[in-house]
């Protein structure tokens, strides 16, 4: 079956591949984007569900009013409180945000910020091709020939991938995922809200030790329409008894109101991935890997989908700069390298940031659980202490060297 021909394809509709097709129509170029599930696809889970104020920028630079519209569409909150073993040791609260311009962050579930997006790619005439699975890829220095699991080829000077976690295009090009998996598993949940029976404040809460869960870790974000719980295994426990739906009406109305235990949406487990991918392009410039096709992260911070979004960015810019060089393959060349090279030192500096958060939250080592101890029994005489132990978990929040306009 003869390929069909493109300057440049897109593999995956999820962030990054929306992101990337965006910012290509805005660039004036045609954007097409493979996608492996249908419109009738579950994709369950609030996911990425934390916008930072740069990515709502971000969207509405590439497509003006989809920054507000997905601001609308979530919810901030203003307070965010610390706990050790059940007391307080911080509490911050912020001035209101006014009306005018972007709120600093927005929180929804990440299916309302793709359908968002993908609106937003439609009116912009994208063209999507969903239920295609790309199966395969072949680069050459001349362009990029993919199959799907139809066996239909399709071929374009550029492929932008993301495909996610299981990137086939990666595996393609030889760039394994490099870095480690945490050793504890995590528990998250979903649960709808019920502001009319059960309201509870809008405000994250962390729980060092949590009293009510046998000393494990716990935080609790709202987003729009639900909470996210987080619930911080031990090496030793057994998942199962944590997941089942007795476990779960067990030890959810330990940290929230009883009636939480049956407003559960969706649950799995995890054991978070801290890895980057080997290199972000093949040797021939023609492929470049973008957001869970290139890094995988743990969530504290909200870097994954907060890093996709720029990735997909920079990627277009060294495309458009590619296309532009014609037959200059030195220069077409040297703009994929470029945006090689920034976005890997950017998902490396992340992995450091989440890897920071997640050995805060585990606390293995014994000077950083002494540390910690010291911190909470004086966090009522210092704030600093109380700050320390609330912000630590997240990671520094610096913008990695070298990323495309200081974004994550």
């Amino acid at each position: 079956m003869s390929a069909s021909t493109h300057p440049v394809l897109i593999a995956g509709a999820g962030p990054a591949g929306l992101a990337a097709a965006l910012a290509l129509r805005a660039a004036g170029l045609p954007a097409v984007v493979l996608e492996r599930r249908t419109e009738e696809s579950v994709r369950p889970g609030s996911r990425a569900a934390y916008l930072h104020g740069a990515s709502l920028r971000e969207l509405e630079r590439l497509s003006p009013g989809l920054g507000h519209e997905v601001a609308g569409r979530g919810i901030m909150w203003a307070t965010k409180r610390s706990y050790w073993g059940g007391k307080e040791i911080y509490a911050r609260t912020y001035p209101p945000v006014g009306r005018a311009g972007l709120p600093p962050f927005t929180s929804l579930p990440q299916v309302i910020t793709e359908d968002l997006m993908a609106a937003a790619c439609r009116r912009q005439g994208v063209e999507f091709h969903r239920g295609v699975e790309v199966t395969s890829a072949r680069s050459t220095p001349d362009g990029v020939l993919l199959t799907d699991s139809t066996g239909r080829e399709w071929s374009a000077d550029y492929v932008i991938a993301a495909d996610g976690s299981r990137s086939a295009l990666r595996s393609a090009i030889g760039s394994p995922l490099e870095g480690p998996r945490s050793q504890n598993t995590f528990v998250v949940v979903d649960l709808d809200d019920d502001p009319e029976h059960h309201p509870m404040p809008i405000e994250r809460v962390f729980h060092y030790r949590h009293p009510g869960v046998g000393g494990r870790n716990v935080l609790t974000v709202p987003f729009a329409g639900g909470w996210r719980v987080d619930l911080n295994l031990l090496v030793n426990d057994d998942p199962a008894r944590y997941v089942s739906p007795e476990g779960l009406r067990h030890w959810i109305p330990r940290i929230l109101p009883e009636a939480y235990g049956e407003r559960v949406r969706w649950v799995s487990t995890y054991r978070f991935a801290q890895q980057v991918a080997a290199h972000f392009t093949d040797t021939h410039r023609r492929v470049l890997l973008t957001g869970e096709a290139a890094h995988l992260f743990a969530p504290f911070g909200a870097r994954g989908m907060n890093s996709s979004i720029p990735d997909a960015v920079r990627a277009v810019e060294a495309v458009a700069q590619a296309l532009e060089a014609g037959r200059d393959a030195r220069a077409a060349g040297a703009a994929v390298t470029r945006f090689a090279e920034e976005r890997k030192e950017a998902a490396t500096y992340n992995r450091a940031c989440a890897s920071a958060a997640l050995e805060h939250m585990l606390a293995r080592h014994p000077a950083l659980w002494l540390r910690q101890r010291a911190a909470a029994a004086v966090a009522d005489a210092g704030r600093r202490a109380g700050e320390w132990l609330d912000s630590a978990p997240y990671g520094p929040k610096l913008a990695a060297k070298g990323a495309a306009r200081g974004s994550y």
